[in-house]
């Protein structure tokens, strides 16, 4: 009796052994693994680093232009002639002169300031680890499209912990403000008057 328990407790023992065999290995992976072998330290902030990561742009530019030109020029002369003598007496005393002078004042100024925020997208991770930026955002208000279009790059430290990144750190940085709608197109000039500009 013994023995056929033995038997039937081996032949358990070597279907499982057998199973285990044959079975598919299953690779281990960590949880805070991120495509191209990096990992994401767990204890970090969460902030954009990959493909497909978000973060957001707080726009703000100012530029500030001036500039002041001041010139002038002037020339005087005078030229005298004595009156003549002996046969040449019929000639009388002249005098001729003449002047010339010029001035000119100029100056221009010009200040743009812009502030804003739009989140982006990142599109792609470069060799080195800089993160290429790119997202739009689009507001219509009254059948008006207000449209903000970013593009840039960024090092990823330089990304704060609330996952936002000042518009002054990005390189090659492209922002455009488009609009379309009735209220934009009133402020465009009618095609006669273009064709006008354009001819005279």
């Amino acid at each position: 009796m013994k023995l056929k328990y033995k038997k039937q407790i081996a032949g358990a023992l070597a279907a499982g052994t057998l199973f285990l065999a044959l079975a598919p290995v299953a690779d281990a992976q960590s949880l805070w693994a991120m495509s191209g072998g990096r990992t994401r330290n767990i204890f970090a902030d969460r902030k954009a680093q990959d493909v497909g990561d978000i973060l957001t742009i707080v726009i703000s530019e100012s530029t500030s232009i001036s500039d002041t030109r001041s010139s002038s020029n002037s020339k005087s002369g005078k030229n005298s002639l004595d009156a003549g003598v002996g046969i040449f007496d019929f000639i009388k005393a002249a005098s001729i002169g003449g002047s010339d002078s010029f001035k000119a004042d100029g100056s221009a100024a010009s200040k743009n300031t812009t502030h804003g925020n739009v989140t982006v997208t990142v599109v792609d991770v470069q060799p080195n680890g800089n993160l290429v930026l790119e997202g739009t955002q689009s507001i219509w208000n009254n059948k008006n499209e207000h449209k903000i279009t970013f593009k840039g790059i960024c090092r990823p430290e330089d990304v704060t912990a609330s996952n936002t990144i000042s518009s002054t750190k990005i390189a090659s940085a492209t922002v455009r403000f488009d609009g379309k709608g009735p209220l934009n197109a009133k402020q465009r000039q009618g095609i006669l008057t273009q064709v006008f500009n354009f001819l005279f």
